[in-house]
Formats: structure tokens, C-alpha cells, sequence
């Protein structure tokens, strides 16, 4: 298995592998990833799996190992371990770095199944001629294709005819995230009983639109509040645009939480809005949507398997934070329309997006190819 990063320094792609790999019995998994941390040992066992990273020899390599290097030094070991070792497949997770090392893997040994799993959120064709060529190249070459999304399933069937195309999204701990409101962490946090909280669980880049979201409280009213949880480039921006709006006082940027105490935050929030302008599936929609919390998404990329429209959820419009606001005025004030939307979204979480029968789609799709 090849995975550009894996635990502890995880993001939803790696948490899915994490995920599904523990709940396979009877498999054995060599996982080769960057050695981005030097507190971390170049080998470990995490569960069933055989974790080596590589790399980590310099500031340089350390700086040229997660994109231009490590394809070509994760093939390199992937010969070294197969000296040793009989393996029943080859899988890379995304279509990207890892995916260049199985892509050579699989050039020197074609007998041997590649299982690609695509999980990209970006808008992929709006991508570079380079890299859209070279994630072609990797497409192509798979023999199996698994995608988290009806979107992404087309986008690879565009590429690949020949190879077996199955939707498996992610997936939800469903007891982890059922949990009782969180009064406690709201007093924390300083909401009183009369603010109502929005919730929003997002990296924080230009593919999200947050600055959607934060405009979009101008048009609330004041005991209407804003939790941002998660990191990343835009977070300067974004609370500069807050401050320019003067919304210093109803938004408060958290950072990033571990995937543990996530359920927690949830359980203190009101509604669930993320105004994405491109999606792969959306996870942190779904773990909402476990949490008992209304959600209000757009109507692009992958968000469409989920949410349909006044049943599990509300659409709002891209780029629009008006838009935006009337989705979550109008959640806010029916309460019979809220918890329809609510039920039918959890019973969809407990019956399509659960671990337990994700993991028991992987295992069976792994040993049709005799794994």
C-alpha cells in the first residue's frame, strides 16, 4: 500500500485507510509513507498494518520527499520489500504521489492487481495540463478503481473504460458522534442558551468557501454564531474579512481538533454549514449528519449522494453568503422541517455510511482479486 501520509499526521483519506485496514481480519498490510517526522520511527506496526516511512535524510530531502521524491524512493522499497515478500495486490490511496510509486510498482510487476482509491476534493480538471497528464497515466494503469463518489466515479470512467469502477465512500463511527448535546463545551466556548451556533469543519482553503460562510452572518441576526474548526492558509484572510465586517464577536476560529473530540464540538453546535465550491464526498458532512445537526451544503461534487434536498438536508447556491443565510434562517426557525431532515439523515449515516459495513465492502472487493 502506498499513502503519501499516514498516522499519526492524518486527513480524512488517511483516517478512512486507518479505518477500514483495523476492521479487516485475516489481511496483512505493508504501507510505505513519508517519513515527515523525525519523532516518528522509520518502522512500526499500527493494528494489521506494517507501516514504513522513508525519507527524512536532510532539510532538502525533507522538503523535495512529499511530491518530487517520494514516488520514485517509495518504488524503490516497494522492490526491496517484494524481494521478501509475496503480495496479492498493489493499492495506493489518491490519485496523486503514492498512487506515481504503484504506478512504476505495477510497470515492473503486471501480474500483480493495482487498486487505485481516488478520494480528491479539488475541482481535478481545473488542474494543470502536467499534472492532469500524469494522474491519467496512473488511472489508466489501475486495474480496479474505488472512488468515495458518484462524481468521482464518472470522472474516472471518462479515463479508464477497461478497469472495475466501484463507489465505496468513507465512512462515520456512528457511537462515536452519537452523542448528547454538549452544554459544558458551549459555556467554554461562550455561548449562552439564546445563541444559536453554526459549525463548520473545514481546512481552510479557497475550495471550502468559508469567506461564503462568514459574509453570510450579516444577513443573521446577532445571537446567530460562528465556529470554525480547522487550519490552514486562509486563516489570516479569513479573520481579517471578519474583522472588516465586524463580526469579531460572532466568530470564533478554533483550529484544528483531534478527530476524537470533534463529536464533541458537534454536539455543541446548532447547524452544520460547509459552502463548498468542490467537493469529493465530504466527510465532515457526514459526521455532522451523525451528530443529530442539520447540514446546508451546495449541490456540487460528491455532496450529492447525500444530501437531498428538504429530506437529509438543504442546498444553498455557490458563492452566494445570502444564499447561504436564508438555508440556515430558515432551519433555524422550523423545527419541524429541522428534525425531518435530521432523522432521515441519520438513519441514512447508520445504514449506507457506517465503518462496519465500508470496511466489509473493502474486504470483499479485496478478495475477488484472490487477496
Amino acid at each position: 500500500m502506498f499513502s503519501s501520509n499516514y498516522l499519526p499526521h492524518i486527513g480524512g483519506a488517511e483516517l478512512a485507510l486507518h479505518e477500514i485496514t483495523k476492521r479487516i481480519d485475516g489481511f496483512d498490510f505493508d504501507l510505505i509513507t513519508a517519513h515527515l517526522d523525525k519523532s516518528l520511527p522509520v518502522f512500526e506496526r499500527i493494528g494489521n498494518v506494517n507501516v514504513f516511512r522513508i525519507g527524512n535524510k536532510g532539510a532538502f530531502l525533507k522538503i523535495l520527499m512529499p511530491k518530487a521524491l517520494f514516488p520514485l524512493f517509495a518504488f524503490i522499497k516497494s522492490l526491496r520489500l517484494s524481494q521478501n515478500n509475496s503480495y496479492g495486490m498493489v493499492f495506493a490511496l489518491q490519485a496523486s504521489q503514492a498512487a506515481g510509486a504503484a504506478w512504476l510498482f505495477k510497470i515492473f510487476n503486471n501480474r500483480i492487481p493495482f487498486i487505485l482509491n481516488i478520494q480528491e476534493g479539488k475541482n481535478l480538471k481545473q488542474q494543470g495540463k502536467m499534472i492532469n497528464f500524469f494522474r491519467n497515466l496512473i488511472i489508466i494503469k489501475a486495474d480496479a478503481i474505488i472512488t468515495i463518489s458518484d462524481y468521482l466515479k464518472e470522472y474516472a470512467k471518462n479515463i479508464n473504460l477497461k478497469a472495475r469502477i466501484s463507489v465505496i465512500p468513507n465512512g462515520v463511527d456512528f457511537a462515536a458522534f452519537s452523542i448528547l448535546r454538549n452544554n459544558d463545551l458551549r459555556q467554554k466556548l461562550g455561548y449562552g442558551d439564546n445563541h444559536k451556533v453554526v459549525i463548520s469543519v473545514s481546512r481552510l482553503v479557497p475550495k471550502n468557501g468559508l469567506k461564503d460562510l462568514i459574509e453570510s452572518l450579516v444577513y443573521l441576526e446577532d445571537d446567530v454564531k460562528l465556529l470554525i474548526i480547522g487550519d490552514g492558509p486562509l486563516r489570516d484572510s479569513l479573520k481579517l474579512k471578519s474583522h472588516e465586517l465586524g463580526l469579531d464577536g460572532r466568530i470564533k476560529f478554533a483550529g484544528q481538533v483531534t478527530h476524537d473530540d470533534l463529536p464533541k464540538y458537534l454536539a455543541a453546535a446548532d447547524v452544520f454549514v460547509r459552502p463548498s465550491l468542490s467537493e469529493g464526498l465530504g466527510t465532515a458532512f457526514l459526521e455532522a449528519m451523525a451528530a443529530k445537526l442539520p447540514v446546508v451544503g451546495t449541490k456540487t461534487g460528491g455532496i450529492t449522494d447525500f444530501i437531498i434536498n428538504r429530506e437529509t438536508g438543504l442546498f444553498c447556491e455557490v458563492n452566494n453568503s445570502k444564499d447561504i443565510a436564508d438555508k440556515v434562517d430558515m432551519i433555524l426557525k422550523d423545527n419541524t422541517l429541522k428534525d425531518f431532515m435530521v432523522s432521515n439523515a441519520r438513519k441514512l449515516i447508520n445504514e449506507k455510511y457506517d465503518w462496519e459495513i465500508i470496511s466489509r465492502k473493502y474486504k470483499e472487493l479485496f478478495q475477488t482479486y484472490g487477496v
